[in-house]
């Protein structure tokens, strides 16, 4: 029996080996290895790339988020609403500045942040507002974004998955007033180590980045804030810059995959995403939803299937946060019960999806592919 991984990093790099052996050598013999010329022109090709005019390489996606937060000066008695769905970054970057997480509860459809509850969520402490693009696909950013004008807050969108995603044909990153993203090696664009970046357009937003992310300074030895040592390195730069060259082939992959399987999933008895009429999602992650997940994903692995969980402990019921733990967040409980994230990778086959698709309708109480 063939094994389905859930994602052959391996397989993936095997098509772009030559230009990332190229970025290597490189960067190997020109003996500079920090803040160079291979991070200076990957940031201005993924700024282009996002459509908007800084991005700054960072250390991973957590501080990019914890980076952006300090440069609004969001900090302790400060409130910042979050996804109760979400990877627990979103929510360790704003403790980690002494900000309060608010969480607010996604949509049972997309999973996305549920623009329609943050109101209720809005206090006199509140500063900003960061939208989880999940899954690959973008919140609904426009009503978001419409409160937070409303209220005087900041939009700091988290696209640590949905590199070169789209809301209303425009790209996500340059939805709010600054964006967060992670280049860890399973992403759409992905580093070959840790990696992430801010995008914003607000200069004085970016040049605050810059500095803090190198010890607060912008003169060598000069430290004028209180900073930290988190860079993206010229190696993993140079690679992203290779990778960056095929992100829109593999991204259109990957929906060609997704339109795939749900079309040899559909009559099944699981719930397929949900795409809206404003998204054009980049599949990082294909999630279904079954109230017998664990034995779905049990019976899967049987026929040589790998499946993932995002996420199985919401982050309100994480250890961490116990003082979060009595809070109703029941959409979040419910998915983190229910969801399971079928193998996704632009370097799967046909063949593949068709294992996949085939596991699935033996295990399910469908008629479903045979």
């Amino acid at each position: 029996m063939k094994t389905v991984p859930f994602l052959d990093l391996g397989r993936l790099h095997q098509s772009i080996r030559e230009p990332l052996d190229a970025a290597y050598r490189r960067v190997a013999d020109s003996g500079w290895f920090i803040m160079g010329p291979e991070l200076e022109a990957f940031e201005a090709e993924f700024a282009r790339y996002c459509e908007v005019k800084y991005c700054l390489g960072v250390g991973n996606g957590l501080e990019a988020l914890h980076l952006l937060l300090r440069a609004y000066d969001i900090g302790p008695g400060d409130e910042v609403i979050v996804p109760s769905n979400t990877f627990i970054a979103t929510w360790l970057a704003v403790s980690q500045c002494g900000a309060t997480p608010v969480p607010v509860e996604p949509s049972p459809a997309t999973h996305n942040l549920d623009p329609a509850l943050i109101t209720a969520a809005i206090t006199s402490r509140t500063r900003a507002i960061i939208p989880v693009h999940l899954y690959g696909q973008a919140a609904d950013m426009d009503p978001i974004n419409a409160l937070a004008a409303k209220h005087g807050l900041v939009v700091i969108e988290d696209a640590a998955q949905a590199q070169g995603a789209r809301y209303k044909g425009r790209r996500a990153g340059s939805l709010g007033h600054a964006a967060a993203t992670s280049f860890y090696p399973g992403k759409n664009l992905g580093a070959l180590g840790d990696g992430g970046a801010v995008l914003t357009n607000d200069h004085a937003i970016a040049e605050k980045v810059k500095q803090l992310r190198n010890y607060g300074s912008k003169v060598k030895y000069q430290h004028d804030l209180p900073g930290y040592n988190s860079r993206l390195d010229e190696m993993q730069a140079a690679f992203l810059r290779a990778k960056l060259a095929v992100l829109d082939t593999w991204n259109g992959r990957r929906r060609e995959i997704a339109e795939l399987y749900s079309q040899l999933l559909r009559g099944t008895d699981l719930e397929l995403p949900v795409v809206p009429e404003y998204a054009e999602p980049v599949w990082h992650l294909y999630v279904i939803r079954s109230q017998q997940r664990d034995a779905l994903k049990a019976q899967l692995e049987q026929h040589g299937v790998a499946t993932v969980i995002h996420y199985p402990i919401p982050p309100h019921r994480q250890a961490c946060y116990q003082s979060y733990q009595g809070q109703n967040l029941p959409v979040a409980e419910l998915l983190a019960a229910e969801v399971l994230s079928l193998p996704m990778s632009p370097a799967m086959t046909a063949d593949e999806i068709v294992q996949v698709a085939r596991a699935i309708a033996t295990t399910s109480k469908s008629n479903g592919p045979t």
